[in-house]
């Protein structure tokens, strides 16, 4: 980090996580944060320590990720947010970049998170939709999948559709503020689901139940079930990680 005067800045990124092993900075492996780190700190010319609204697992994209750190104080961050972007983009993008409140952290101060999955339900691929939506041949049934939709809403425990978290005895229970299906037409479907937070791959879990309801195997009403059941063997598959992406953080 650099010595003297310090300033709070914010990022909006949108990025195309399809080959990177998600955002945390890992040693050896290409991620969204090592990248954006080494691009920042070109410019900045010190070190930087990122903070992100929400840590996407490999494959996983954003369109709305927030990320916050401290820097010179006096940046530009227009001329930052331009130097970023001709070292990354397409795949990694900064749609915007201002001075914050010293205060400000990307994660704590965020009030919730929206995410979307998309789904392309259609016998045949489409080669352009196909890093973005997970293709689904079989017809679905988006009624049975809607209903379903209706065991997420509120304040529940999410073991169930979460992966142990590494600190023994953290709380996995999350307030889901909505959950909904639309169809887009053209055989695009959309999950959007808003929480105070998300533990992890629950999306994807969460997700993966819901096509088998809608593909027949499983029933509406045994979303309920599965949820107050708290056992990860209960809610079945994970959909793949590239129909995920982090949509918007609200603060």
């Amino acid at each position: 980090m650099t010595a003297g005067p310090t300033c709070r800045v914010k990022l909006l990124l949108a990025y195309d996580g399809t080959g990177y092993h998600g955002f945390a900075i890992q040693p050896g492996v290409a991620t969204v944060g090592g990248l954006l780190a080494g691009a920042l700190e070109r410019y900045l010319r010190h070190t930087v320590e990122l903070t992100c609204a929400g840590r996407t697992d490999s494959g996983v994209h954003a369109w709305g990720q927030v990320v916050s750190f401290d820097s010179r104080a006096g940046v530009d961050v227009t001329g930052l947010q331009r130097s970023v972007n001709r070292a990354l983009r397409p795949a990694v993008v900064v749609r915007s970049a201002e001075l914050a409140d010293p205060c400000f952290d990307a994660r704590r101060s965020a009030m919730g998170r929206v995410y979307r999955y998309t789904i392309r339900n259609d016998p045949v691929a489409d080669p352009f939709s196909s890093r973005t939506a997970w293709h689904v041949a079989a017809p679905l049934d988006l009624n049975a999948m809607r209903l379903a939709c209706d065991a997420l809403h509120g304040e529940h425990d999410f073991s169930a559709f979460c992966r142990r978290p590494p600190v023994p005895g953290a709380s996995l229970v999350r307030n889901v503020r909505d959950a909904r299906w639309t169809d887009l037409g053209e055989g695009m479907l959309r999950f959007e689901i808003e929480a105070s937070a998300f533990c992890h791959q629950m999306v994807r879990s969460v997700v993966g139940m819901l096509v088998d309801v809608g593909l027949g195997k499983r029933k509406a009403g045994q979303m309920t079930t599965v949820v107050a059941s708290r056992s990860r063997q209960q809610a079945g598959p994970l959909a793949p990680a590239h129909g995920l992406c982090l949509w918007e953080v609200r603060y």
